[in-house]
C-alpha cells in the first residue's frame, strides 16, 4: 500500500526563524520522536508540513481531542459487505508504511490513550495491537511528532513526565517582527506596510497576556485579517481586529475603574483576572481583586476549574500589578489600531 494521498505535492511556505530546520533534520536522521511546543498560531503545523515536504515523506495528521480513544489511533474491527474486517488507524498506517505521524494538540487526549505511543518512542519502535494480537514493527522511515500549547495545560490536562522525556522538545515562539511581516504580507496578499502595522498591533497585544487577555494576536490571526483586507474589508472592520479592538477597549475602561457600557451585558461574566490570581496566589488575593465577593465568600480549593469567582468591575487599586504600565500597554494597542 502507498500513501500518495498523504504526500505534499507543493512546498508549503515557511520562513525559518532559527535553527529549527537543521535540528529537525538531525532528529529525523536519528529517528527521534519530536515535540513541538509553542503558542497557538505560531507556525507549528506549517513547520511540520514543510519538513515532510523537504524530507519527501507522507504526513498523517491527527487532531487530538478529549473523546479520542486508543482505537481511533491504532484501528478497530468494522463490518462491511464481506463481514468483519480490521481497519488500521492513522497511527498504524504511519507505522506500517513509514510516514511521519503528527499528533496535534496531544494534551487534549486522555493520558491513558497517549500511553500507547510509548513503545514507539524508545529503542523498541513497535506498536502493539491488542485487539488483533499483533505487534507491528515500525517502518525504518517512520517518525512520531507531537505538538501542544503549554499555555493551555493545567493540572487536569498535561503530559506525563514519562511521556515528555521521550521526545526531543523544540520550542516555538512568534517570529521576529521583520520575518512575521514578510509572512503576513505573502500569506495575506497585502503590501508590507499594512502587514507591518498588523504585526505591531499583535506585538502590543501579546504584552497584555495574563492581564486580561488569555493570549495576544497570533500570526494566524494576522493572516486572516490581511486576507479580509485583501478581499476589500476595511482593516478595522476585519473580524479579528474588531475582536481585539473591543477587548482592548473593555480592558482600558475597566482598568480606569469604571464599567464600560460594552461590558454591562456581561455583568456576571467570570473575571479572568480574578480566576488567574485566585489560582496562582490563593483566596486572599482573590478577595482583594474581586470587588463583589470580597467579604461574602471564602475559597477552600485553588483549582480554577472548581472555583467560581464573579466580579462587577476591575479597579486599578485592587491589582497587584503595575496598573499604570498596564494601562499604557492597553493604550498602545489603541494607538496601533488607529494606524490601520
Amino acid at each position: 500500500m502507498t500513501l500518495d494521498e498523504f504526500r505534499l505535492t507543493e512546498e508549503p511556505y515557511y520562513r525559518p526563524s532559527g535553527e529549527e530546520v537543521g535540528l529537525f533534520e538531525a532528529a529525523y536522521a536519528c529517528r527521534l520522536p519530536v515535540m513541538l511546543k509553542g503558542p497557538t498560531g505560531c507556525g507549528k503545523t506549517r513547520f511540520i508540513e514543510h519538513m515532510a515536504w523537504k524530507l519527501q515523506r507522507p504526513l498523517i495528521t491527527v487532531a487530538c481531542h478529549e473523546d479520542m480513544t486508543a482505537s481511533d489511533l491504532v484501528g478497530r474491527y468494522l463490518l462491511d459487505e464481506s463481514g468483519t474486517r480490521w481497519h488500521d488507524g492513522p497511527l498504524t498506517l504511519a507505522v506500517r508504511h513509514g510516514a511521519i505521524c503528527y499528533l496535534d494538540e496531544i494534551v487534549e487526549a486522555h493520558q491513558d490513550t497517549t500511553v500507547i505511543i510509548h513503545p514507539l518512542t524508545d529503542d523498541r519502535r513497535v506498536l502493539p495491537l491488542e485487539k488483533k494480537n499483533e505487534l507491528v514493527k515500525a517502518h525504518p522511515d517512520f517518525q512520531l511528532v507531537i505538538s501542544y500549547n503549554p499555555g493551555y495545560q493545567s493540572v487536569l490536562k498535561d503530559l506525563k513526565e514519562s511521556t515528555k522525556q521521550r521526545f526531543l522538545a523544540m520550542d516555538f515562539r512568534y517570529p521576529e517582527a521583520a520575518i512575521e511581516t514578510a509572512i503576513v504580507a505573502r500569506e495575506g496578499h497585502v503590501e508590507e506596510g499594512l502587514a507591518g502595522r498588523l504585526v505591531d498591533l499583535a506585538d502590543r497585544t501579546r504584552r497584555l497576556q495574563g492581564e486580561g487577555l488569555d493570549e495576544g494576536a497570533s500570526t494566524r490571526m494576522l493572516i486572516h485579517t490581511a486576507r479580509l483586507v485583501a478581499a476589500g474589508v476595511a482593516p478595522r472592520r476585519a473580524l479579528p481586529a474588531r475582536h481585539l479592538a473591543a477587548r482592548c477597549t473593555s480592558l482600558l475602561h475597566c482598568r480606569q475603574g469604571g464599567l464600560h457600557p460594552q461590558v454591562q451585558p456581561h455583568y456576571h461574566r467570570p473575571c479572568h483576572e480574578c480566576r488567574r490570581r485566585q489560582h496562582q496566589h490563593g483566596p486572599q488575593t482573590a478577595h482583594r481583586v474581586c470587588n463583589e465577593l470580597r467579604s461574602s465568600r471564602s475559597f477552600s480549593r485553588p483549582e480554577r476549574s472548581t472555583t467560581r469567582i464573579w466580579c462587577a468591575q476591575w479597579r486599578d487599586d485592587e491589582f497587584h500589578v503595575d496598573s499604570e504600565a498596564a494601562q499604557q500597554r492597553v493604550s498602545s494597542c489603541h494607538v496601533a489600531l488607529g494606524r490601520l
